[in-house]
């Protein structure tokens, strides 16, 4: 037998397997929260990281850029809307620079009810390439702005490109962040180790997100459709016996086009038809709830 005692680990997390949490409920007696992240983001032209759609395009690149902005000219509001046809209060995970490139989208969200979750300054931005001390200046920026606008500071972090630095997961603690939402570590809240601070990693979407799935896998919109109601269904089933997370993460530009909208919406109304037993909440109140119950499972 093999001895990988010494196995290299981030030590973020250690092995908690499910079979070991404790039984109990959500409110209102729900076995099964489900929450819908909605990506709100913004990108500098011709600099910093894209999400294309067609990949190569010489610059100036104008075909990229007009498809990312669709998300908040047109994308954006249709999500909105569909969420709220089915009582769901979205999750924005907001680029702060839409403030002020697309105030317009601002309003919808709030009108939605969403709640706000820190994506940085733009989604050209990458934490993995900043100093430390750049980087722990962003994220106080980024959480600032939030909370200038908002009236209140956010309780969730979202890193563009889910990239982080070594020091990422310290500098949210340190700030006053109560969640992370980037990892799918786990159907469940999970306490994760920092220098100081509490900090849960919320269950986040990493396949059940039409970004690597539509984009970076080039899967179909009734694929997605069918995996979002797939994994409902087994979750919903296993939930009977254990209390568990479900999260789908959309983007306005990807999810937001005309042609997806019609499969999103099946699975959707999927979701609805099936809503007794289920807790449809934002990641926040997911985690406070947990947090209120002292329901979180530690590493």
């Amino acid at each position: 037998m093999n001895d990988h005692s010494g196995l290299a680990r981030h030590g973020r997390y250690d092995l908690a397997p499910l079979p070991d949490a404790a039984d109990w409920t959500w409110p209102n007696g729900a076995r099964l929260a489900l929450y819908v992240a909605v990506g709100i983001e913004d990108y500098a032209f011709g600099a910093g990281r894209t999400e294309d759609i067609l990949p190569g395009t010489p610059q100036p690149d104008l075909v990229n850029a007009s498809w990312r902005d669709y998300g908040n000219r047109v994308g954006a509001f249709a999500l909105f809307d569909l969420l709220a046809a089915q009582g769901i209060r979205p999750a924005v995970l907001l680029n702060t620079a839409v403030y002020d490139t697309a105030p317009a989208v601002i309003a919808a969200a709030r009108a939605a009810g969403a709640e706000f979750i820190a994506h940085g300054w733009s989604n050209s931005d990458c934490l993995a390439e900043m100093s430390p001390q750049d980087e722990a200046a962003y994220i106080a920026a980024v959480r600032a702005r939030i909370e200038c606008e908002e009236g209140a500071p956010p309780q969730g972090w979202s890193s563009p490109w889910l990239a982080h630095s070594p020091r990422t997961l310290d500098l949210l603690a340190e700030q006053g962040f109560a969640y992370l939402a980037d990892l799918r570590l786990d159907d469940r809240p999970i306490r994760l180790n920092t220098r100081s601070g509490n900090l849960i990693a919320m269950p986040y979407a990493l396949e059940l997100n039409d970004s690597s799935t539509i984009i970076g896998r080039q899967h179909s919109a009734r694929d997605f459709a069918e995996m979002i109601i797939d994994e409902f269904d087994e979750l919903l089933e296993a939930s009977t016996s254990r209390p568990l997370v479900m999260s789908v993460v959309l983007h306005s530009f990807i999810s937001g086009q005309p042609f997806r909208l019609r499969a999103l919406r099946r699975a959707l109304d999927h979701i609805a038809a099936r809503r007794e037993g289920v807790w449809l909440a934002t990641p926040g109140a997911i985690a406070q709830a947990a947090v209120q119950q002292e329901r979180v499972s530690t590493p």
